[in-house]
Parts: C-alpha cells; structure tokens; sequence
C-alpha cells in the first residue's frame, strides 16, 4: 500500500483511493510563455514518478494536466500583465504562437525525461465556459464581489480557508502582504481575495478575451484549474500536485472556490514537489543560472541523466543542482547502462532452475524495491536496491527481469539501450583493446582482462564472449 505524504493533512498516510482501481489524478501544467526550465523538469518526474508507482501497484490512472495559455498574471495580488500577452510583446508574435510554440517545447522536454503525456490535456482557452459557470455558481453560493477590474473571491466567507497551509487567516492576510510584488489592487476586502474574473480595461483590445454575464475579459488563473479539473475528474477527486510554490496561493484558491461552489470535499491528496535550486540560488535569467534540458545536452550530459540525479533525493528535499553532482549523475547512469547491457548479451538462452537461496534472494530484492517507492515515493533507496540486484549472484536472466521491472517506475529506458549493427565499423583502439582482454584470458590473467573488459564499457562497447568467439558490441 502506498503511503504518501498528504499537504492537506501534513502528514504521511496510507492512500485510499475513491474508487479501488482507479485513480483520478490532475497535476498543475506549464503557463505556456516561455521556455520550461530544469526546475520545471523536477517537478514533472516527480508527477510522472507518482503515477508509475501507482501504476506499478495495479492501479489504473486518470490523469489530467493543463495547460495554462491565459490568465496567470505577474503579480501574486492579481494585478501587472498577463505573462501569455507579455510573452507575446517580448517576441512580436501573437498569444496563440506564443502558446503553441511553448507548448511543443514544452512536450519535447517531457519526451527527453521519459516522461508519460498525461492520458488528458486541458488547455485553459478550451474550457472558458466551464469558468463562467463555475464563477456563476459562487456567485449564486454569495461568495462573489465586483471590482473595477474584475469579479473576486471574498475569501473571509469562507471558515477554513487557507487550511491547505496550516495558517490561520490572520496569519495568511500578514503573510500575502509581506509577498506581494506589486501594491495590492484597490477595494479589495482582505489581502488573500483573488479574482475569478478580470475585465479588459477600457480601452485595450486583448489578444484573448471573452464575453460574459460581467463584462468582456478573461478568467483568473486559480478558477482555471478548479473548472478543469472538475469537469474531468468530478467534483471531488484522488489527487492533485504541483511545486510548493502553489501552496499558498495557487492550491488554496482551487481549494476555496471549488468547495464554496460544491459544498463537496475538492481533493483528498494534496502533493507537492519541493523547489530546485541551482549552486545554491534561485534559477534566474539574471544570475545566468537558468537551464533548460536543451542546455545540458549541449554540455555533453543526457536528459536521463538528469532525471537519474532527480531520483536521488526524496521530492519533498530541496535540491541543489550543480554540473559536478549532474556529472556523478551520468557516470552513475552510464555505469547502469553498460552492467544492464553486459547481463542483457550475457543472460543463458534458457533459464535454470533456481536454488531456494537464489529464489529467496529475488523476492527480497523485488520486495524492497516495492516497500522503497511505496514509502512516499522513496526513490533514493529504490535507486540502491536496483544497483544491489546488479551486484548479487542470482543469474543474468533474472538479474535483468527485475532491473526491467524495476525500470516500470524508474523511467530510465533501460530496456531501450542502443546496440548497433553487426556490420559496426570498430575504431582500431577498441579492437586493440579486445586483442589485449582475449590474450590476457588466454593466459588465464583474468583480474587484469576484467580491467580491460570495465574500459571497453566506459568507452561504450561490450564483448560477448561465445564458445567460438568474443564479439564486439557498441551501446
């Protein structure tokens, strides 16, 4: 059984899905205006490693994850620019390149990190009229208030608002103030109001607006993820996730407005990744920390090795991603490649039967492997048990089976590892190296030709030795 950390409850619980085969699952997607950054690659391994150990278990997932191409304003206090029109002006393109340009990149990052699509994609323009119904529902529940600039939230009518942060609501007014980036939009009644519905100011023409039984505009972030997460999964739903940046505000409206419209619990598993930092700092533009997966390919490393590095600490850690610890990553990652290889060429064409120890041994392997991703997504040890299962003496066929299985959760693609043609032209330094192994076996100097053997892996080649010949095989 899963047990997972729950942000709602701020605590560790065993996970009891509403229905016991399925799950319905919706994490928070990229605000499509600009490039995704490998702080967002964090947190999308991390939903996608929450839906393959589900998966793993015998659950099937419904995933929903949404694209956001309008209404996430610059500013915490619902006020500044639009980032999907700001994203527009800054490259004189219209919203809708802007977001179908971010959006494909976007999709190129997840395939890279051998992240699965969520089976359902919610682009925000898609659903506006879900919105309006929604805010329609608030208002009718009288938890609605205009504004000049928009329809709001009264956020004070609601008894337990803010409980996803374990805040009271004084401390939460005092806490928005202190964060606001810009001065707080005028008339609103308490500091944590957030719009559900912003008019076009007189005399701006928007790239994206719609009518409304308020006004022309468009619709607040928050309200966005409430109506399409519902509309998909129902009023109350398994799981939800997202970075830790999301609880306070984001996270806590959805929780707001979808329970004062319902009446209903919203969601019963709040779960949040914790933030990426780069040497030490916050990734920004400014400081020439920011990455993107395209910028460490361009560095020589692979976007698997990045996610090997993410699976090296608990998602609820905050990390810390420097070029040496990426480097150790893809050493480590290449090392798995190159042993999965070596059993995957090396495994006996049939299977022998298994003594009790051997077979004792692959159910404990199998077992805490299970035990690790069950305990709130340990992937760190459950990294340790498939570097164990490399190591132990039960035979290759085996070996691979369960590094193979293990894989399900890991994403690593190890059963996709490139071998090349028979017809491989070799450069002459490996043959010569293959020469040296085969002499120093003939000499039955076996340490000395398991050196060489460990070279030709790091250099990205195999032998297979058979009982005609060794042969030459590249990764």
């Amino acid at each position: 059984m899963l047990k997972i950390y729950n942000t709602l409850s701020h605590k560790i619980e065993d996970f009891k899905p509403i229905k016991p085969s399925e799950v319905g699952y919706y994490s928070c997607g990229p605000t499509v205006y600009d490039y995704a950054h490998i702080g967002h690659a964090r947190t999308f391994v991390f939903a996608d490693i929450l839906q393959r150990v589900l998966e793993f278990d015998g659950i099937r997932v419904k995933r929903v994850m949404n694209i956001t191409d309008v209404g996430h304003l610059t500013s915490d206090a619902d006020s500044g620019e639009d980032k999907m029109e700001k994203g527009a002006a800054r490259e004189n393109k219209t919203v809708w390149e802007i977001a179908e340009f971010y959006t494909e990149d976007f999709f190129q990052m997840l395939s890279k990190l051998n992240i699965k699509k969520p089976e359902i994609i919610t682009k925000a323009t898609d659903y506006v009229s879900a919105m309006i119904d929604l805010v329609k529902k608030l208002e009718k529940n009288g938890f609605t208030y205009k504004l000049p600039d928009g329809i709001y939230f009264d956020t004070s009518k609601l008894s337990d608002y803010g409980k996803l942060t374990g805040q009271s609501f004084g401390e939460l007014q005092k806490t928005l103030r202190a964060g606001i980036r810009v001065e707080m939009v005028e008339g609103k009644k308490n500091p944590t109001d957030f719009a559900l519905w912003k008019f076009t100011p007189e005399g701006v023409k928007r790239q994206m607006e719609w009518d409304s039984p308020w006004g022309k505009g468009f619709p607040g972030w928050h309200i966005e993820c409430s109506a399409m997460s519902m509309e998909k999964l129902g009023e109350t739903f398994d799981i939800h996730s997202g970075g830790v940046d999301h609880i306070p505000i984001h996270h806590t409206n959805e929780i707001a407005q979808s329970e004062a419209a319902t009446g209903k619990k919203f969601v019963n598993y709040w779960i949040h990744g914790e933030h990426l930092l780069v040497d030490g700092k916050k990734m920004s533009k400014s400081l020439g920390n920011f990455y993107r997966v395209e910028d460490i390919e361009k560095k020589g490393f692979s976007a698997l090795a990045l996610r090997y590095l993410f699976l090296s600490a608990s998602y609820r850690i905050q990390m810390n991603f420097t070029w040496k610890s990426l480097a150790g990553a893809q050493r480590a990652y290449d090392s798995i490649k190159y042993q999965v290889s070596s059993i995957k060429y090396k495994k006996d064409s049939q299977r022998t039967v298994l003594s009790s120890d051997k077979l004792k041994t692959i159910d404990e392997l199998r077992a805490k492997f299970t035990e690790a991703i069950n305990d709130d997504l340990n992937m760190p040890v459950a990294v340790s048990v498939v570097w164990e299962t490399l190591k132990s003496n039960i035979p290759s066929a085996d070996k691979y089976d369960l590094v193979m299985l293990f894989d399900e959760v890991l994403g690593l693609e190890l059963g996709k590892l490139k071998v090349q043609s028979e017809k491989l032209k070799v450069p002459e330094e490996i043959l010569q190296l293959a020469k040296k192994r085969e002499q120093l076996r003939k000499e039955k100097k076996f340490k000395e030709a398991d050196e060489v053997r460990k070279e030709l892996e790091q250099r990205g080649y195999i032998v297979e030795d058979t009982s005609e010949a060794s042969i030459i095989k590249a990764l």
